[in-house]
């Protein structure tokens, strides 16, 4: 530790510390720009300047190392005058645009200006014009000439997102910040610009003149598309979200989020909306009151449960749904005597429930592993907080491994991170590849292989690798959740994470996948799994925030499948499910309910809605509730959402990655595990017109 003094303070900050590091430890502020304590230090925008006892002239407080005995001064008048003196420079070309620029009211440069800038001005020459540029659907580079070269979105792309869409041209005057070739910025974290963006020059395309920062309220929420769990702060005028911007939790999401939960907002005031019931009459859709359509789907399910058996009767859930939403899905269909429920839409392998399947260790912990293998996983365009992790790690040492499919990682940039081993392959092969590694660690340890393999080369240079480093994990992607022989992976992957002292976990799909395990929302005493209610097993369906034939495994097979049923109930925010649904029930989305989410580490957050439901909207878990009394189910008369989740969670949450499952390598030709892209993932996100129009959504970015 290295003692410096600080405005006459003495703090202690570690070696190799900059003096900006230690006037945050000590709460002092100092001005600044391009310095983010995220990214690299560039030291460009000379904004920080300070004064340093016996340095000749002020010196730059994020590029100034610490020494012992060091005393800085932050507030002296060669201090202060410095920094006025920079910002006079700054505001030498910045137009004065403020009351037209969306940064208004939150613009670091405005605020800045109000301590450090002059009255008035001593340049009378005109102001320098930066042309426009057209980058893509999200972001608005369309006020360039507000840039002050900070290049914070410079380092963001090369060092957080990783891949360098955007960098600086020319020098002096003609210094700008573009893409080259007419390229459009691509990232699946580029709305992450916008944020760190010191002044106006990156904006939010969706949000831009829709509204000022000063007329927004703000309030706290939970990321609804991302098994991360990513905090939210979601900013609302006239009871509509018109923007959505990270809260920072460094346990979760640190400052960042990805662009489908800063974007996927659009949907919620769409067109699609679902706003009242609606009952299918004479193949024609009629809205109805709320009464009159719980009371239908009541009697239909009485009449099918007397005339067909409880087990004609099937709840196919979301696991986007909340923990308080799927355990009351649960009491309804256990409360009518099926145990017809699952939320495992895309999986092809449907085991009995061996305990909750999680990450294996904590999200933080993912920065600082030295070893990793991903086992069928996009681990960039799935997870993009979990990659953005991972990068870092890799950037300080680490090294990543991976077994995948060509749609996973098609080239060597796929990732934009360095991949030290990859085996590319068809899922069928995956079981006998993580075999090969098996077989591979065997041979190097001298203990015996689970089950028959080859140690190749590639199997040799995985095993190498996993065999080194302290902190090491084997992670299971959605396509090996979502896998044939999903058990078998599994079980190899703990043989492996055993024999190497890795953790071993899954990168959860959903927003609540694991919440959907803690509350039972599967079969558990032999019901009809999803694959077997999605073929046609059912004479009465509940689809709970689903639409079958894009969030499936069946895929447009579960239209006609589901029509076989006599009655077919759709909860959903949206006009969904139309052409074989008989009911549809206006359910809102997380902005305008309370609920809970479970992220991939078993985390629990809970979170209000910030709007109040769209005209005849109702939260589903009070749809649910009032559906179960309905049919008389004792136990569920609860009063607040809070009240089922403390029933939902009276169970602790048991995590276990372990399977008692047995190694099964027979080759198998079925078709790949279902995974949905990163802009079709649900029902919010497929209607954001925004996200739709990325190169990610038309396809034209491999992943």
């Amino acid at each position: 530790m290295v003692e410096i003094e600080l405005d006459g303070q003495k703090v202690e900050v570690a070696e190799g510390s900059m003096v900006m590091h230690a006037a945050e430890k000590a709460g002092t502020y100092i001005p600044h720009f391009c310095y983010h304590k995220k990214l690299s230090i560039a030291a460009n925008c000379r904004m920080c300047l300070v004064e340093v006892e016996k340095a000749p002239k002020p010196m730059p407080a994020c590029a100034t190392p610490v020494t012992q005995g060091m005393i800085v001064r932050t507030k002296s008048d060669k201090a202060i005058a410095a920094q006025k003196s920079v910002m006079e420079f700054l505001l030498i070309n910045h137009p004065l645009d403020c009351p037209i620029c969306d940064q208004g009211g939150e613009c670091q440069l405005q605020d800045l200006a109000v301590g450090y800038g002059g009255s008035s001005s001593r340049y009378e020459e005109e102001k320098r014009v930066v042309f426009h540029k057209e980058v893509g659907p999200l972001i608005s580079m369309e006020e360039m000439s507000r840039c002050i070269h900070c290049t914070r979105c410079v380092r963001f792309g090369q060092e957080v997102a990783g891949a360098m869409e955007l960098g600086m041209s020319h020098r002096g005057e003609h210094a700008e910040i573009e893409t080259f070739l007419g390229q459009t910025i691509d990232s699946e974290l580029s709305g992450n610009m916008i944020d760190i963006c010191p002044v106006g020059a990156l904006t939010s395309k969706p949000f831009r003149y829709h509204a000022r920062t000063w007329e927004l309220s703000r309030r706290k929420s939970v990321a609804a598309h991302d098994s991360s769990g990513a905090n939210l702060i979601v900013q609302v005028k006239n009871n509509q979200v018109m923007r959505v911007v990270p809260l920072e939790n460094e346990d979760v999401n640190e400052c960042w989020i990805a662009d489908r939960e800063r974007f996927s907002y659009e949907a919620l005031n769409g067109t699609d909306r679902l706003t009242r019931p609606m009952l299918k009459q004479g193949g024609e859709w009629k809205e109805v009151d709320w009464q009159t359509a719980l009371e239908y789907v009541a009697n239909g399910l009485r009449n099918i449960q007397r005339d067909h058996g409880a087990n004609s009767i099937g709840a196919l859930v979301s696991p986007h749904s909340t923990v308080e939403e799927l355990y009351l899905a649960g009491a309804l269909m256990r409360g009518l005597g099926s145990d017809n429920i699952d939320y495992r839409l895309r999986n092809a392998e449907f085991g009995a429930a061996e305990g909750v399947r999680t990450l294996g260790t904590s999200i933080a912990s993912l920065s600082t592993l030295q070893r990793v293998l991903v086992v069928g996983a996009n681990l960039r365009k799935e997870h993009p907080l979990f990659a953005l992790r991972v990068r870092h790690a890799v950037r300080h040492g680490a090294a990543v491994n991976l077994i995948a499919d060509k749609s996973a990682f098609s080239h060597a940039d796929a990732w934009a991170m360095p991949v030290a081993n990859a085996v590319v392959t068809d899922a069928f092969a995956w079981a006998q590849t993580l075999a090969d590694v098996a077989t591979a660690i065997a041979a190097e340890k001298g203990v015996s292989a689970p089950c028959a393999g080859t140690a190749s080369a590639q199997a040799q240079a995985i095993a190498k690798s996993l065999l080194g480093g302290q902190r090491k994990a084997v992670l299971l992607g959605n396509s090996a959740a979502h896998h044939a022989n999903a058990s078998t992976l599994l079980a190899l992957a703990n043989w492996i994470a055993e024999q190497t002292g890795a953790t071993v976990g899954y990168l959860t799909e959903a927003a609540n996948t694991v919440g959907a395990q803690w509350v039972a929302a599967q079969p558990q005493t032999g019901g009809k799994h999803a694959g077997q209610m999605l073929a046609g097993g059912l004479k009465a369906a509940i689809l709970l925030n689903t639409e079958p034939e894009f969030d499936s495994a069946a895929g447009g097979a579960a239209a006609p499948a589901l029509a076989q049923a006599e009655m077919v109930v759709t909860l959903s925010p949206f006009k969904a499910n139309m052409a074989f649904s008989d009911v549809l029930l206006p359910i809102a989305p997380f902005t305008e309910t309370s609920g809970s989410f479970v992220n991939a580490e078993g985390r629990l957050q809970s979170f209000h809605a910030v709007v109040k439901p769209l005209a005849d909207t109702r939260p589903a878990w009070k749809v649910l509730r009032v559906l179960a009394n309905l049919l008389e189910i004792p136990g569920v008369s609860f009063e607040t959402s809070q009240d089922v989740l403390a029933r939902a969670t009276a169970q602790p949450l048991a995590a276990s990655n372990t399977t008692r499952a047995a190694i099964n390598l027979t080759g198998t030709t079925t078709p790949a595990p279902a995974v949905a892209s990163i802009y079709q993932l649900d029902g919010i996100v497929r209607r954001a017109p925004s996200l739709q129009l990325t190169a990610d959504a038309r396809q034209e970015v491999t992943p």
